[in-house]
């Protein structure tokens, strides 16, 4: 409660400081866009704190999804949903594309915080998934590079292992959800926790290349179709 109200606070700052200001106009994207920025760091790049992501240079479809999901209740974050559930799909789908468009550095690979056995099955679970498990590997929806897939599936790398292992608990227990049919939550509950774990460690040290950018589509579809996203899957 006491970190969510904190950010609230700084985002209404936010709102008053550029209302008024000749650097954002009133009411252009521009000035729209500073509160998100409050928590999602300058350009939305993420900050130190990783429990806040960077939504900078994602697909415009999945940040859109995203938005819809706070203001429809499929995600629950009390201050993101404060600040959507009066807004218009236009509004939200500009907000989106201007942060979609946003290409700002990425910050360095973090250092993994699991034994070596563990970050070797979480390489294994992300590049060749598990098959007696019914689970995918990452990069069959993720893209070729875990950079994501044009028009709405997110990159893995570049995120922090505290926000990835955050989301994934949310699929887990219902907190959040995509569209039926929910393709991540029916993969998260056949993770154990060590394995969901190690999965995100495995992706938070990985170095995002210096041209990071969506496959433009799917070279083979994902053998999933998930309700959120056009033959592709919802995701962290």
């Amino acid at each position: 409660m006491r970190i969510w109200l904190t950010g609230l606070c700084a985002v209404l700052a936010i709102v008053s400081a550029h209302a008024a200001s000749p650097q954002y106009p009133l009411d252009s994207i521009d000035q729209r866009a500073q509160p998100c920025m409050a928590c999602h760091g300058k350009q939305g790049q993420a900050t130190r704190d990783g429990y806040y992501p960077r939504i900078a240079g994602k697909p415009a479809g999945y940040l859109l999804n995203q938005l819809r999901g706070f203001r429809e209740g499929r995600r629950y974050f009390p201050m993101m949903t404060y600040l959507v559930e009066l807004q218009t799909d236009d509004y939200l789908r500009e907000l989106a594309t201007y942060f979609a468009d946003q290409q700002a550095p990425y910050p360095p690979p973090e250092l993994p915080r699991v034994s070596a056995a563990a970050l070797e099955r979480g390489r294994t679970l992300v590049t060749h998934g598990d098959a007696a498990l019914h689970l995918p590997a990452c990069g069959s929806c993720h893209g070729s590079r875990l950079l994501g897939v044009e028009p709405a599936v997110p990159g893995l790398i570049g995120v922090s292992q505290d926000y990835l292992i955050a989301q994934l608990s949310n699929w887990r227990h219902g907190t959040r959800a995509a569209l039926a049919p929910d393709c991540m939550a029916q993969i998260v509950r056949r993770l154990s926790q060590s394995d969901a774990n190690a999965a995100a460690a495995f992706l938070a040290m990985q170095t995002v290349p210096a041209d990071a950018r969506a496959d433009s589509a799917f070279a083979h579809p994902p053998q999933m179709k998930c309700g959120s996203i056009p033959n592709g899957g919802d995701s962290p």
